[in-house]
């Protein structure tokens, strides 16, 4: 689904989030390998799972065409800095629901990028008739967990010892869902 461009001023920095295009599909393949390099709070370490730019380009032509997918990009000038998908499924018994993911570069954190993309990605959610957005988190992001909570996620459990990070140690995921109200 394609929704509207939003602008924002956050702290001096404009950047504006709008729905993924086709034509951004080589920097968010880059962009993406950058994101999981710099942190250990996503699913996979650098390299691992790539999309290549013609990947990225069937994924937004696939969420632009779905009732039930959203793909959002956030960009700072000509760069993307970040991005979300929410993405569903049409079996009949999870079709109300989305699974919501987000990454913003190390270097645009603290500028309410990834608080903006949930909050669009909830306000399309609830105006869509979907009822249920979940999410998985490390439980060591305890930012994420807290924006979710301040967003309307609870705790509905966890997987414990589910990642296996860089120091040796195992680590769980926290799941997380909001119903819509």
């Amino acid at each position: 689904m394609v929704i509207n461009t939003i602008e924002f001023h956050i702290r001096n920095l404009p950047y504006i989030i709008r729905s993924a295009r086709e034509e951004d599909a080589k920097k968010l393949s880059e962009v993406r390998l950058q994101i999981d390099g710099e942190t250990e709070n996503m699913d996979r370490v650098k390299g691992e799972a790539y999309i290549d730019e013609p990947g990225f380009k069937h994924i937004i032509r696939e969420d632009t065409e779905s009732p039930r997918n959203l793909f959002l990009v956030c960009e700072v000038e000509d760069r993307i800095a970040g991005f979300s998908r929410c993405e569903g499924k049409s079996l009949k018994r999870i079709a109300h629901k989305v699974e919501f993911g987000v990454g913003v570069l190390q270097e645009f954190w603290g500028y309410g990028i990834g608080k903006n993309l949930l909050k669009m990605s909830i306000r399309w959610a609830d105006d869509n008739d979907i009822k249920k957005i979940t999410l998985n988190v490390l439980e060591t992001n305890e930012k994420a967990i807290m924006l979710y909570k301040n967003n309307g996620f609870e705790v509905e459990g966890v997987l414990k010892s589910d990642k296996l990070l860089s120091d040796g140690r195992y680590y769980d995921t926290v799941v997380m869902g909001r119903l819509h109200p």
